[in-house]
Formats: C-alpha cells, structure tokens, sequence
C-alpha cells in the first residue's frame, strides 16, 4: 500500500474526508453487529506507524498495540476488558492505549481515528553461548 505521507514530504491528508475501504472484520473478532473497518497507512515518523483507521456498525474486540489515538468523527464505548473499565470516545478526544489491552470496541455508527502505533521490533537471538562458570579456587 502507498503511504500517502511518505517520510522526507511536506504533505497534506484530510482525514475526516479521506476515502477508507471498508471491510468485514473477521468472524472470530466480531462481538454484534456486521461490523466494517479500514486503514488508510499515512507513513512512519520517528519510528512509530501512522494511519487512519475506520470501524462501522458493530461490536468487535481486539487486543491493543501501543498506541496513540486522536478521534476525528464519530466515537465509541471502549472497554477495557482486563482493568474492567469502560471509556466513551467522541471527536476531539485523544486516548493512549497499551501493548497487549484487550478491549470491546462499541460502535453505533462509526469512529475514526489517526494514529500513532509503536512499529514491533524483534528481540535479539540468543548468542547460545553457556556462561562460564568461576574458576574453582
């Protein structure tokens, strides 16, 4: 997919107008609803993943990356299934959200939201080297 602000570009995305391809979300991930969500990936800055994402109509739950989220329309009953608490979401509001929250998205009409995820990095292998024991005295 094309970054619409690739790195090294001074440039320009209206995200309230911005076209986002909806699809069905995944059966095993869907609470209620016939839930439709998109992503319209705007490029990396500073090591973080920026991006629009769109959820329509539905009930659906996920398990969170870290995040950084600002709502430009709509809004959403989030419920934070671990830490049994539930935030309501409207335009205007900015949430930071975990690596690995599990959460229900509620989404009468929609939300969407730019943001700013955390990009995965892999750990180092193991060298595999046994440490040395000390010398006996």
């Amino acid at each position: 997919m094309t970054e619409m602000l690739p790195e090294g570009s001074n440039a320009v995305v209206h995200g309230r107008g911005a076209i986002v391809s909806l699809e069905p979300v995944p059966a095993a991930d869907v609470v209620s609803g016939h839930p439709r969500q998109g992503v319209i990936e705007l490029g990396g800055i500073a090591g973080c993943e920026a991006g629009i994402w769109e959820l329509r109509g539905g009930a659906v739950t996920d398990t969170e990356v870290d995040e950084l989220f600002v709502v430009i329309s709509g809004g959403a009953k989030i419920e934070l299934l671990d830490a049994h608490h539930t935030v309501e979401v409207k335009a205007g509001d900015v949430m930071r959200l975990v690596a690995g929250t599990r959460t229900r998205w509620t989404v009468p009409d929609h939300i969407r939201k730019v943001y700013l995820s955390a990009v995965e990095t892999v750990e180092p292998a193991e060298s595999g080297a046994a440490e040395s024991e000390p010398a006996a005295e």
